[in-house]
């Protein structure tokens, strides 16, 4: 048995699960970006990571974003980021970092959940040395270098609110961009984002080299010497433009080389972009050291279409980094006005079934009263009055409108009569008055119908209002969602999936509301319909007797 032991132990030890690491223990969640690239190994590659609605909790990070860090897939060492843009009220955010060695899959983490955090954001140690980085992100002056040289334009151009990512430059043909030099002695690089409205115009100008657009081509020329691209870009589309210079110019289009020239001379003096140009640029990147082909193509599968970064399912330091549930993706995936929505539901669902419980409740009593009413009613002879006049009979009828209605016809038997025996009657109804009484017992027929009828309103509220306001917040949400990718430039089922799944959400909510309202409303209208029925045959019948008994 000890044998047994050992060996089961042995077999437990052997096939346990292994321990979950964590970066900091002062951090209370993190998601797993995963970097897949198609190209070969680049070295200190800057990478954007766009967040929004549908891949991450904005409420479980600081408002500013403070406690973001992103750490190797080792969860060692912290990497240099640069925020663009932090917005959590419309949640998105812009994340440029600097990854040491991307290869064909990299694996980082995005730390977040600390509240006493401070700010780690690093731009000038997020690119290298040798770059000067434009983002446009700036909301008036000329655009600056996120870099480390500070190589601030020397002029500035229309901006563009929502462009490639976040803010962007805008050109109408008559305007140009001028940007310093770089100190460039062995290489150069010029990579952009640009969305040309039409097919013509100078992207990029030098002292001695230049590309321009002509009839969708892009033709670069060095001294005398030219090459055109051998891919065309389209108008109304986003491209990306790259080129280098060592011991040949290259250019890359949508990161493939599309043309080479070989003994150019490297680009000197200030670079002016975008005259005669009409359209939009961003992220425009000059290093004075000449990029490789894998980087271009790294750069270029950023674009909106791109599958460069997949952002995985939230870990918690509790959870041990299991995969989150279903409902818990659909519940931190929901928008504000997908949660204002589901809370009016809410309260319309409380009211609904409170409406529902206390109108059977009171259905129960009315029946119950009306039966005992009843047989008193049937005992009755000469004198219909009698249980009027019976000291606190009444109070047992407290819940019947049979007995509220017969009080009625009592009360105008009095008005008539010294005493209403019929036996002793010295004189009779007329058809008058007759015709007085039913008019006063329809009146509260009336009254007593309303009374049975009231709050329904509030259930046929919900029956047909909950699916709207359902589907009111699924319509926001979608759109919010969209808004948010698209803003993003992040397009794939893994950043949609999670904002309509809880767009939809609103939805089912309404859909709970109005389904159990409906059926509550029509249970109690049948048996409302019922007792109603019975109050009109127990008026004619009621009529029916003060004619015999009081009429000659």
């Amino acid at each position: 048995m000890r044998v047994l032991a050992l060996l089961l132990a042995f077999v437990l030890c052997s096939f346990s699960l292994p321990s979950h690491a964590w970066w900091n223990d002062g951090w209370t969640a993190r998601k797993k970006v995963t970097l897949t690239s198609a190209a070969g190994e680049v070295a200190d590659a800057p990478v954007l990571i766009r967040l929004h609605t549908g891949n991450f909790d904005f409420f479980s990070a600081n408002d500013d974003g403070s406690d973001l860090r992103l750490v190797s897939g080792d969860d060692k060492a912290e990497l240099k980021f640069h925020v663009e843009k932090w917005d959590s009220a419309n949640q998105l955010a812009l994340i440029w970092v600097k990854v040491p060695r991307l290869s064909a899959q990299t694996a980082l983490f995005l730390y977040f959940g600390n509240e006493n955090a401070a700010s780690a954001v690093d731009p000038k140690g997020t690119y290298d040395a040798s770059s000067a980085i434009y983002h446009f992100a700036e909301p008036e002056g000329n655009p600056r270098d996120s870099g480390l040289n500070g190589l601030h334009a020397q002029s500035s151009v229309q901006r563009v609110a929502a462009s490639f990512s976040n803010g962007g430059a805008g050109f109408d043909g008559s305007q140009s961009l001028t940007l310093p030099p770089v100190n460039a002695s062995t290489g150069y690089s010029f990579s952009v984002w640009i969305k040309p409205s039409s097919l013509k115009g100078t992207l990029f100008q030098s002292d001695n080299v230049s590309a321009v657009l002509e009839g969708g081509l892009v033709k670069m020329k060095s001294g005398a010497a030219s090459v055109a691209s051998s891919t065309a870009l389209g108008a109304g589309q986003w491209h990306h433009l790259g080129f280098t210079v060592a011991d040949a110019l290259r250019v890359y289009v949508d990161g493939k080389l599309a043309g080479e020239l070989p003994g150019a001379a490297l680009p000197s003096g200030s670079v002016m972009l975008g005259a005669g140009f009409t359209g939009e640029m961003d992220e425009v990147q000059v290093s004075a050291i000449a990029r490789n082909a894998e980087w271009m193509a790294v750069q270029a599968a950023q674009g909106s279409d791109g599958k460069l970064v997949t952002m995985g399912e939230e870990e918690t330091a509790e959870g041990g980094g299991g995969e989150a549930s279903h409902l818990g993706i659909i519940l931190k995936s929901l928008t504000v006005d997908g949660w204002v929505a589901i809370g009016l539901l809410a309260v319309m669902l409380v009211i609904a079934i409170w409406v529902m419980y206390s109108k059977t409740v009171y259905i129960n009593r009315v029946d119950k009263s009306n039966s005992r009413f009843m047989d008193k009613f049937r005992e009755l002879s000469t004198d219909l009055t009698t249980i009027d006049k019976a000291q606190g009979l009444g109070k047992d009828f407290k819940y019947s409108p049979l007995y509220r209605i017969y009080h009625i016809s009592a009360v105008e038997l009095a008005h008539r009569f010294d005493d209403t025996d019929a036996a002793h009657l010295s004189k009779s109804l007329s058809p008058q008055s007759l015709d007085a009484i039913r008019a006063s017992l329809d009146a509260g027929l009336v009254e007593e119908i309303q009374r049975m009828n009231r709050f329904m309103v509030l259930l046929t509220i919900a029956i047909s209002g909950g699916p709207f306001i359902g589907l009111l917040g699924t319509v926001m949400g979608v759109m919010i969602t969209f808004a948010a990718i698209a803003a993003a430039g992040d397009v794939n089922v893994n950043a949609i999936a999670p904002g309509i799944a809880a767009a939809l959400a609103a939805t089912v909510a309404g859909m709970g509301v109005a389904i159990p309202s409906l059926f509550g409303y029509n249970y109690l209208a049948s048996r409302i319909k019922a007792t109603v029925s019975r109050m009109h045959i127990f008026v004619d019948e009621l009529v029916t007797k003060l004619a015999e008994n009081y009429s000659r």
